[in-house]
């Protein structure tokens, strides 16, 4: 009676161990690439006359990749993620609402305000989504700190921590040298602000409807480095950031079946334009896997329309 048994329940096992083998070799395969990317962030950060941080998050396997993952560094304009975060988290709480209007003030209008310094200030309206978008596509610093106004700074810390996102703090406004010499930067770590946006994505920071609405402002084309040698039809929702001796770039990249997240940084530059060709040399060597991974089988073949009626 149990040897039946046991020859009822052979084959079973054997087809999962055999299933198991196929899974650990396919895995080992792509082990293989994400070694190959990490040997490639190897050489970019000895060639850089900098410090560098990366973080990279591929959102279907959770498998990470993490370089000073956990050092904090200035975000320059990457911190207006957390800012946008706020701002969705209040109209999902009833604060606020997207559409409230606000009249442009000419006591609002800083260095870098962009788009804010054409608008005529007393006359001129816009909403806070209004404001979103252009403290994201063109990083309109006037209209930060205008949102920072609205939301709290306080009340940004606080849903940083609430998100244990202890090392990610907005502790100054746009354009205020004074409070950043003395010492009072926006800063964050690789690892937090992948988490930041891995929040966002799976709908935690507030709902999906939200989420969607938030990521869509954050894709707005912008001039950055994580898209600057991807094809221009692939989706990031990524906030770039400059200082002298910093640039960082933080974002989702949707690869087509395999978005992932990039955080990179870089601080204490002696170029940065070497910064800057840093983040996109990266960026574009973590899109190539992600394409690829997105595109083939579990064993690595890929089969495009050209070639579908190949053996």
């Amino acid at each position: 009676m149990r040897r039946s048994s046991f020859l009822s329940v052979f084959p079973f096992i054997l087809l999962l161990t055999s299933a198991l083998v196929a899974q650990t070799a396919t895995g080992e395969k792509q082990q293989v690439l994400w070694h190959k990317l990490e040997t490639i962030v190897e050489e970019v950060d000895h060639g850089l006359d900098g410090v560098l941080g990366l973080a990279i998050l591929d959102l279907t396997s959770g498998q990470t990749l993490f370089l000073h993952g956990d050092d904090v560094f200035p975000q320059a304009s990457s911190i207006k993620v957390a800012i946008l975060a706020m701002l969705y988290r209040q109209a999902q709480d009833g604060k606020l609402k997207l559409t409230d209007p606000y009249t442009v003030q000419a006591a609002d209008m800083v260095p870098d305000s962009n788009i804010m310094l054409g608008l005529t200030p007393g006359i001129t309206r816009v909403t806070n989504r209004d404001l979103a978008t252009m403290m994201v596509a063109v990083s309109d610093n006037a209209a930060s700190n205008v949102l920072i106004d609205r939301v709290g700074m306080e009340d940004v810390n606080r849903l940083m921590e609430a998100l244990a996102l202890p090392h990610t703090r907005l502790r100054r406004k746009m354009m205020d040298i004074k409070a950043a010499t003395e010492g009072r930067e926006n800063v964050s770590t690789p690892r937090e602000m992948m988490t930041l946006l891995q929040d966002v994505y799976a709908g935690k920071v507030v709902n999906r409807q939200l989420s969607d609405d938030l990521l869509k402002i954050l894709s707005t084309p912008k001039e950055s480095f994580i898209p600057r040698e991807l094809p221009e039809d692939v989706r990031i929702a990524n906030k770039p950031g400059e200082l002298e001796g910093v640039r960082n770039d933080s974002g989702i990249v949707f690869a087509q079946n395999r978005p992932y997240i990039i955080c990179v940084m870089t601080t204490y530059l002696r170029s940065e334009r070497a910064g800057e060709e840093a983040i996109s040399r990266i960026s574009a060597a973590a899109y190539r896997m992600f394409e690829r991974l997105g595109r083939a089988s579990e064993y690595g073949r890929v089969i495009s329309p050209s070639n579908s009626s190949r053996p």
